[in-house]
């Protein structure tokens, strides 16, 4: 692509500060009738250009992209040239670390001299309420004319739309990812060491089970599992001479996945990371359930003998997969695959939950949405949007999402498609995990994978298949048909008011606590009645706030 672009833009060279032409945009600004006219523009057929070759030369835009660090420059990425080639639309990219960008965030939105979108823009509701207000950003929902995969996706997906469009004034400003494959609702599974298990029950440590019972859907009380952790700790499990190195119970506090909130399904409770659910259809929060106290004194019992590590609460999710490799060392880990943490995943079996003293048996219900909204932006002072709308609308197209999320035809999937007419990824290059090879050649960002895309257009990753696999048998059975994750949700400005007061200390609050209590050995009866009382005082704003995510889902779950 970069020899066809030579010729393209001159006097937009890459931009260090703010993207944009410098000296002012002094590009064309053509009514759709001219797009037409003069170069071709057309968005009905997906299959063909969207200009023309003088289009190609004449038009371009710029847009501005944080990007992962071990990612190729986007305007190097053979899946940008791909899709040059293929709709003659000229993007010129400006990326930046993930770091600079949130640190230029809101400059970028001050400054007169805008790039023409924001791609991984990462755009809260209350961000799209107040620049929408402003008429800075495009209102994108005007021109769904010209973006018919898009379109048909709002048509097909109400739920998406509903997701998306601004309460305010019942406008879209931005566009979502959206990769749907079932996976985030429970980011947790339980593996065990199962050969060191075995030598648990041999030694008669744990009651109520048999080595032959040892694999795949073990079912285990919290007693049993008790009794085999203290099993671990005591005994130098891994047979290096020191029985000090072995760390019993595993994960990462307060990680988005691989975290502690299944423990708490030993006690009937579908926590996450927000402590927040739909239950029954009301909006719940589950520490305000005296069970919490419960199960959280139980866990920090384990945590006080030694059968959870306390490194834990202190590892970093890096800290944590580096730890698992080399000489075993973890009993039980939290996580979504085994095959990711340790260097040999064929002694680690996937456990059902684990079942609480009061017979309880359920998981975390994760919040992490699989429609991520606000991942791209267009400014209202860009030229010509009509054409870089298109363009986008493009990436919406399920071949084209499987490359942008996860790298081009040619270098990750196969040139030939498999007998079912689906693209199959090729074999990982030596010496290149899949992750480097997806985060070097994916740029990410929006696009469309739902289920059509999956049966009919890509497969899935070997290791996402495994996964779903896995949740399918140990994971989801164990949620109650009446809980659900939050989906998103959008809020007036009041409500957002309302959330920017107190959900921040909310937040730290319940975590300051929770972490404490979770070390120390426990909370008191008194300090649990306190804690319950403040979060219900007007000071920390629990009760405003539950308020506030039920009336917005409520206008979610409407009819229209």
């Amino acid at each position: 692509m970069k020899k066809v672009l030579a010729t393209v833009a001159i006097g937009c060279a890459a931009v260090v500060a703010l993207a944009g032409c410098g000296g002012g945009d002094h590009r064309e600004k053509n009514s759709v009738e001219e797009l037409v006219s003069k170069y071709g523009y057309q968005w009905t057929d997906p299959n063909a250009p969207i200009v023309n070759a003088d289009g190609a030369r004449e038009l371009s835009f710029n847009v501005y992209s944080s990007k992962n660090a071990s990612a190729l420059d986007y305007n190097d990425m053979k899946v940008m040239e791909d899709l040059f080639e293929s709709t003659n639309v000229y993007v010129n990219w400006e990326n930046v670390s993930e770091t600079i960008y949130k640190e230029q965030k809101n400059l970028i939105f001050g400054n007169g001299n805008k790039p023409d979108a924001i791609y991984h823009a990462g755009m809260t509701a209350g961000e799209i309420i107040k620049y929408a207000s402003r008429k800075v950003l495009l209102p994108i929902s005007d021109y769904l004319e010209y973006m018919p995969n898009f379109k048909q996706i709002l048509n097909d997906r109400p739920d998406i739309k509903k997701q998306i469009t601004n309460v305010e004034d019942g406008k879209i400003y931005a566009l979502p990812r959206i990769e749907e494959m079932g996976l985030l609702q429970n980011p947790n599974l339980l593996f065990l060491n199962k050969e060191w298990t075995k030598q648990a029950v041999r030694a008669n440590a744990v009651s109520g089970i048999t080595e032959a019972q040892i694999e795949d859907g073990l079912a285990l009380t919290s007693a049993q599992m008790e009794s085999i952790l203290i099993y671990f700790r005591d005994h130098d499990m891994n047979g290096n001479g020191n029985a000090r190195d072995e760390r019993p119970m595993n994960f990462v506090h307060n990680n988005w996945q691989g975290n502690q909130c299944d423990l708490y399904g030993m006690f009937g409770l579908n926590d996450n990371l927000e402590h927040r659910v739909i239950k029954d259809g009301k909006v719940t929060y589950t520490v305000t359930d005296d069970a919490f106290k419960e199960a959280t004194n139980y866990i920090a019992k384990w945590v006080s003998d030694g059968l959870i590590d306390s490194v834990s609460f202190e590892q970093s999710q890096d800290n944590f997969l580096a730890n698992g490799k080399g000489a075993e060392i973890y009993g039980a880990f939290y996580w979504w695959e085994s095959e990711t943490v340790v260097s040999n995943p064929d002694n680690y079996i996937v456990c059902e939950p684990l079942v609480g003293p009061n017979g309880d048996q359920t998981i975390c219900v994760s919040n992490n949405p699989e429609v991520s909204t606000g991942e791209l932006i267009v400014f209202s002072g860009c030229p010509n949007p009509e054409v870089l709308l298109t363009y986008f609308d493009r990436y919406y197209m399920p071949e084209i999402s499987a490359q942008i999320n996860y790298g081009p035809i040619g270098i990750v999937y196969e040139e030939e498609k498999d007998e079912n007419g689906k693209l199959v990824q090729k074999e990982i290059p030596a010496g290149t995990t899949a992750d480097e090879l997806r985060l070097q050649n994916a740029p990410f960002g929006i696009c469309y994978l739902s289920d059509y895309a999956w049966e009919n257009v890509v497969n899935m990753e070997p290791r996402a298949q495994l996964r779903l696999e896995r949740l399918e048998k140990y994971a989801t059975p164990y949620v109650p048909a009446t809980v659900t994750p939050v989906p998103n949700l959008q809020f007036t400005q009041a409500e957002l008011n309302t959330l920017n007061q107190y959900e921040n200390n909310i937040d730290t609050y319940i975590r300051s606590n929770l972490l404490k209590w979770l070390t120390k050995g426990g909370v008191s009866e008194s300090d649990w009645t306190k804690f319950k009382s403040e979060l219900a005082s007007n000071r920390v704003g629990l009760n405003a706030v539950q308020k506030v995510y039920q009336d917005a889902y409520d206008r979610f779950v409407a009819e229209n």
